[in-house]
């Protein structure tokens, strides 16, 4: 192999690609959405059948990390078992980020939360494993939802 291969995630929305994109971009610095390609019209083929306009293939970069979308419809949808890890530097940077992502409490555990869109996230400190080096520093990460760096420093 000549040299390193790109890998970039790929998400599949059910009609509310741009949404996602315009939305993530306003929440993260350094964003843009890099390229949208539509649906043609939808009278075209059977395959198109509602899909007039939605977004066919998408392409945004979020702090410098590119991303690809679609809009698929219904077939597919997100879980848990995938999920964005953001660093943060304070606690300031999560809360920040809590508010703009976190859309579902069901979904709320240990600095874990998913946003409007289905998309889940882990909104953690970037020296995370320092903050877990004590049994009581987990428990105390066990008990949160968005994590609160005084309480596991302290814990």
């Amino acid at each position: 192999m000549a040299g390193p291969v790109p890998i970039r995630p790929y998400l599949w929305f059910h009609d509310s690609a741009q949404e996602a994109m315009d939305y993530y971009v306003s929440v993260f610095p350094n964003s843009s959405i890099d390229r949208v390609a539509h649906y043609p019209d939808e009278n075209l083929s059977e395959h198109f059948e509602g899909m007039g306009g939605k977004v066919i293939n998408g392409e945004f970069t979020l702090n410098g990390t590119r991303f690809g979308c679609i809009d698929g419809g219904p077939a597919f949808s997100f879980t848990e078992a995938v999920s964005f890890v953001i660093e943060c530097a304070d606690q300031a940077e999560i809360d920040h980020y809590w508010q703009a992502l976190s859309a579902v409490p069901d979904a709320e555990a240990c600095g874990w939360c998913k946003d409007r869109f289905g998309v889940s996230w882990q909104i953690v400190p970037a020296d995370l494993g320092r903050l877990q080096r004590r049994p009581e520093q987990i428990q105390a990460l066990m008990r949160m939802k968005k994590i609160v760096i005084e309480e596991l420093e302290t814990a």
